[in-house]
């Protein structure tokens, strides 16, 4: 690996970039460290996820652009982002890869508001007289 490769990764309405670098296994989001991006445990894990069980955690550097959606949806987007980037950087990871599920990508997003309803579905209260 000469130089980094890079990937996208999308979640509802998170888009993130990953840009993946030989290194010590620092991961940055938006200029900062994930732990203090993401301080909720479960969430750290969802971004290391990737790394962990291709073993390459502490091979390389990751910094991600991270946009739109909320933290969940983002920190759900880098989880696909970094196991696609892993897979340009070499093909072994990815029966890996695709044995836990990290490459498909979760097509659920908000359902859209219908006219004549609150919601998606939820309809106004109903009043009998």
């Amino acid at each position: 690996m000469e130089k980094q490769k890079n990937a996208v990764g999308r979640r509802k309405e998170a888009v993130t970039r990953i840009f993946l670098s030989k290194g010590e296994g620092k991961i940055t989001i938006n200029g900062k460290d994930y732990k203090q991006y993401f301080p909720l445990v479960y969430l750290q894990n969802q971004v290391e996820a990737p790394l962990k069980v291709a073993e390459a955690a502490d091979k390389f550097d990751i910094v991600v652009n991270a946009t739109g959606g909320g933290i969940k949806g983002q920190a759900e987007a880098t989880k696909l982002g970094i196991a696609r980037a892993l897979l340009e950087v070499s093909a072994e990871y990815r029966p890996i890869l695709k044995a836990a599920g990290m490459l498909k990508r979760d097509p659920r997003s908000v359902e859209r508001k219908k006219p004549g309803r609150k919601k998606a579905r939820r309809s106004f209260q109903f009043s009998k007289r």
